[in-house]
């Protein structure tokens, strides 16, 4: 191969470097978070849009994320079995098992919930703003559930039954509960936040879109 030859070849060589290089660089896996404290939607309001993220501490200071760039793990020890008791028959038959983000917090599994602090009180009407599940995909149902002090379970999200299911937080509020998979393997739950001002206009979210990942 002659000197020119070898040039051509050589530019070549790094152009094509050029175009692969920055899709390689851009790649980056996403992060799985598998235990400590997530708002998986951390809903900020900012005049007439929402800015939506996903908050976690693990016992550091606050990391933020944008939800499509995080795993939400449910690990084995998350796993338990429906209760023989009929107020829980929306997770299955008594003695299925089942995989619980509990609303109490455990240091070996995600304490999950809702955020609504970054809606100032007294910005919305009635300062509500609702969380609307959309759709689920995954391998089993999905649903969402406070348990009262009488032990009495309510649902505020079950994909088992109509979507689309809604919930609220109130404006500066922030919930935790329970998070409840049918069966292990991947899930992705679309998620829409709205609220409506003082004045009447409606503030839609993007959808956003949470995945999980259910078992070992």
């Amino acid at each position: 191969m002659n000197r020119r030859s070898r040039l051509v070849a050589a530019l070549g060589a790094l152009g094509l470097a050029l175009i692969a290089g920055p899709g390689v660089a851009q790649a980056a896996a996403p992060v799985t978070l598998s235990t400590g404290h997530v708002d998986v939607l951390d809903v900020e309001l900012h005049a007439d849009h929402f800015h939506v993220h996903l908050t976690h501490e693990g016992g550091g200071e606050p990391v933020t994320y944008d939800p499509a760039d995080v795993v939400l793990h449910a690990v084995p020890e998350s796993r338990t079995t429906v209760p023989a008791d009929e107020r829980f028959a929306f997770l299955g038959e008594p003695g299925d098992p089942v995989w619980v983000l509990p609303q109490t917090q455990d240091p070996d599994v995600l304490f999950a919930g809702l955020s609504a602090e970054g809606v100032e009180p007294g910005t919305t009407r009635d300062d509500a703003v609702s969380f609307t599940l959309t759709g689920l995909q995954g391998p089993g149902d999905f649903s969402v559930f406070d348990i009262g002090a009488d032990g009495a379970p309510s649902i505020r999200f079950d994909s088992g039954d109509t979507l689309p299911d809604v919930t609220g937080v109130s404006a500066g509020g922030h919930e935790h509960m329970n998070w409840a998979f049918e069966a292990p393997g991947d899930y992705t739950a679309t998620i829409e936040v709205s609220t409506t001002l003082l004045d009447g206009t409606v503030v839609t979210s993007a959808p956003q879109q949470l995945t999980f990942t259910v078992g070992a």
